[in-house]
């Protein structure tokens, strides 16, 4: 990828080199973007066995309606967990990129193995809430650090790959459930959510913070206000209220998606006369292929976003993900025998769920390094607070209309929404990360 933006009479480089440290930091990034998505969707895939064995126990009905009801109400929770994650950034902005990244991921592992020890739906609740709080922040933080520690030449694509992270995660998550879950269950998907716990020990020792931040973010935190009042000053403010509701467009139509995914297929397969164990096979394999989509959308975002500019690549992106969604639940989910089309779909679902790493790229370009990881942190986490509510809407639209496929479909109109905002945006294709 070329570049020709010029700033202070240099020209940049584009055949720069990483150093090791550079790599180093990003691979921990990716690995902890990589697990931090493996831990969110374990509980997707789990949702359905987890509930039905977990809902009488808590004096409550196991029906299908049900699960689909409670399951909701708690990805809420976890949604409000990841709303409050918001925390993280003014702490990154002043304490440091890898240190405050560690934490989130050692918060996020420890509360998703401690899922594993769940008696009722209440304490699976609370885990995953607290769960949230640590996997909300990992985005923001390695998003931000990767922006500030990659060379220009090389940071747009540096966020397209970290994006890729998450979505193996959900391969990742896919291929132990097919597994460990078909084999031993639920709770045992769970406590492989531990595994992050080791990263963050690595990130502590090895990682280094960007010279950026250490040159000039201390200094300024130590004189600057709130960080929060800042990105609402008039320099900021309007972007920071676009991106804010981009974000929970984004959020509202891909997760409500992708958190009934496993469902969906398992209740075709089983319609189709499959087993429980062949069916929660068949949601795995379906949930690899979606990564793989998501994947190939994320790495595309770089090449659109420097040819077509921001805006005109999350337009894209957005009119994929709103017909996609309709086509998978609102269609393919009603067909006689729909759970081919249905996987199929979900491949172009996952792909155009790529527009995610539009705001691994973007988001950094519009702040100054004092604020960056605030202004990030904010505003994916707050969509997540919206989408919370969206999503206990949802629950109840599923256990009135008793089934899930069409209040699925109905979260295409998000992206509608998002495509009148759009427009009201900060277009940043040439320009440099500002200081």
């Amino acid at each position: 990828m070329t570049t020709n933006a010029v700033r202070s009479g240099a020209v940049e480089n584009i055949s720069s080199k990483l150093s090791r440290s550079q790599i180093t930091g990003f691979w921990a990034a990716w690995t902890g973007w990589t697990l931090d998505g493996m831990d969110s969707f374990i509980y997707a895939l789990v949702l359905s066995p987890a509930l039905t064995e977990l809902l009488p126990k808590s004096g409550m009905d196991g029906s299908p309606a049900n699960v689909g009801f409670v399951g909701s109400v708690l990805f809420a929770l976890f949604l409000v967990g990841w709303g409050l994650a918001f925390i993280w950034g003014p702490i990154a902005d002043r304490f440091g990129r890898a240190r405050v990244l560690a934490a989130s991921v050692l918060v996020y592992a420890v509360f998703t193995g401690a899922a594993a020890l769940s008696q009722n739906v209440w304490e699976l609740g609370l885990f995953r809430l607290l769960a949230g709080i640590g996997i909300g922040g990992e985005w923001a933080l390695a998003g931000t650090y990767v922006a500030e520690a990659w060379p220009e030449s090389r940071r747009k694509m540096g966020a397209g790959y970290l994006q890729t992270g998450y979505y193996t995660g959900f391969f990742l998550a896919a291929a132990l459930n097919f597994t460990v879950g078909a084999h031993f269950g639920w709770r045992a998907m769970f406590l492989c959510g531990l595994t992050p716990a080791l990263l963050s020990l690595y990130i502590v020792f090895k990682v280094k913070e960007p010279e950026r931040w250490t040159q000039n973010a201390v200094a300024a935190a130590a004189k600057a206000a709130s960080p929060f009042k800042q990105i609402f000053s008039p320099q900021y403010r309007r972007r920071t209220i676009v991106n804010t509701a981009l974000l929970t467009v984004a959020i509202i139509g891909l997760w409500a998606g992708a958190v009934y995914e496993p469902t969906a297929v398992i209740a075709l397969a089983k319609k189709q006369g499959m087993s429980t164990p062949e069916a929660v096979r068949t949601a795995s394999l379906a949930t690899g292929l979606l990564s793989i989509g998501t994947i190939l959308g994320c790495l595309l975002v770089p090449y659109l976003a420097e040819r077509v500019g921001r805006r005109s690549t999350l337009a894209l992106y957005f009119v994929g993900m709103a017909i996609c969604i309709w086509l998978s639940f609102g269609w393919a989910f009603y067909l006689a025998n729909g759970l081919a089309t249905f996987i199929t779909v979900l491949f172009f679902l996952g792909f155009f769920g790529g527009n995610f790493a539009t705001f691994s790229l973007w988001l950094p370009e519009q702040y100054g390094t004092s604020v960056r990881a605030t202004a990030f942190a904010f505003t994916t986490s707050f969509g997540r607070l919206i989408g919370a509510g969206v999503n206990f809407m949802l629950g109840s639209m599923i256990h009135s209309y008793g089934s899930l496929g069409i209040p699925v479909a109905t979260t295409a109109a998000a992206f509608v929404i998002g495509l009148l905002i759009i427009p009201f945006a900060l277009e940043t294709r040439g320009q440099r990360l500002p200081d």
